[in-house]
């Protein structure tokens, strides 16, 4: 009898561990690739996410009944017009979600796919609303978890004995973290792992603490959380402070106000330095020009056509007008090289930085 080799279903991008917990309770972690090996938790975790499916099931009549019964002109509300969208796709049974789960997996038939994930939108709206306070636009988190839920489609293995929807809710958390991560701040402020770590769970330390009477500090809150002391007074400086804009005024004279990056030091050079720089460049030529004529034979052609030259040549070329391997070029010019370096200190001492 064949036998057909079943397909590793591909862990979530951000596999929940415990060092990076949300508000919720949630988890994220960047890596895609780790804890292939974790389905075996999924499984154990579908019996306790059977009240996802419940939930989702009955969130869009919580949603749509707020609006029932009015007339007339009103605000149109995105999610509600969302939510009415959702609700004309029916849910599956188990064997009509596995049926064409298998059907997909062996077929690739796009509509098959379609048919799961429309059948699973109101699942994202639900876990949406568990980072509602995190972030307060519902439909940009809605639209990342429908990322999710599509990269989950396409990696389930219905094979293994776990629901989608229990597999689903891992990617559809770690897209909805991912995004609020990255768009906290205009500027970023989760790079690193630790930075990340620190991100979901320095508050909550803080909180954790000081309940049980212990000062938080960054010394104790790094140890807890196992990263480094600088990180935590760096991520804490981070989330104390705003972003702040360069042009916002921070002055005002004679009618015109300064701005922020009116005040920071030029990245230019200045008129001194750029008079510095031009006389020490003239005196390293004549320092050059100087040491040239104590060269004869090939050390001449080297110096010329490969130390000082704009576009110096090879040194196979070299080689070949010489007569000689590349590798003796090398050397030859190596030693020249040291010879220039010596005779330029003894002529400028530090002025110069000779490499």
């Amino acid at each position: 009898m064949a036998t057909r080799k079943r397909k590793q279903s591909t862990p979530p991008p951000s596999e929940p561990d415990d060092d990076l917990q949300a508000d919720e309770g949630d988890t994220f972690q960047a890596d895609e690739g780790d804890g292939q090996d974790d389905l075996s938790d999924f499984a154990e975790a579908a019996e306790a996410d059977d009240t996802i499916e419940a939930t989702a099931e009955v969130l869009d009549d919580r949603i749509l009944k707020r609006s029932s019964g009015e007339t007339g002109l009103a605000r149109l509300d995105p999610l509600q017009a969302y939510m009415r969208e959702v609700q004309q796709h029916s849910l599956l049974s188990p064997d009509e979600e596995h049926d064409l789960a298998v059907k997909y997996e062996k077929t690739g038939d796009v509509a098959a796919a379609a048919k799961l994930v429309t059948a699973n939108l109101r699942l994202v709206v639900k876990l949406a609303y568990e980072y509602r306070r995190a972030y307060r636009n519902m439909m940009d988190l809605i639209q990342e978890g429908n990322i999710g839920l599509m990269q989950a489609v396409k990696r389930y293995d219905p094979y293994r004995g776990v629901k989608l929807s229990s597999y689903a809710a891992w990617w559809i958390r770690a897209y909805m973290l991912r995004y609020i991560l990255n768009n906290h701040r205009m500027v970023k402020i989760g790079t690193t792992q630790a930075q990340r770590k620190l991100f979901f769970n320095l508050a909550k330390e803080k909180a954790r603490l000081t309940a049980m009477g212990i000062e938080p500090t960054h010394d104790e809150i790094a140890k807890s959380l196992n990263v480094e002391e600088k990180d935590v007074v760096e991520m804490d400086r981070r989330l104390a402070r705003g972003d702040a804009s360069l042009d916002t005024p921070v002055a005002e004279a004679d009618g015109r106000s300064t701005a922020r990056i009116d005040l920071l030091p030029s990245a230019s050079v200045g008129p001194e330095g750029a008079t510095e720089t031009a006389e020490l460049s003239l005196l390293v030529r004549e320092k050059l020009e100087e040491f040239r004529e104590t060269l004869v034979g090939k050390d001449i052609t080297i110096f010329d056509k490969r130390l000082v030259a704009e576009d110096p040549v090879t040194l196979q070329q070299l080689g070949d007008e010489f007569g000689v391997s590349r590798e003796r070029v090398r050397q030859l010019e190596a030693r020249l090289r040291n010879r220039v370096g010596a005779f330029l200190r003894e002529a400028l001492g530090d002025a110069v930085e000779v490499t």
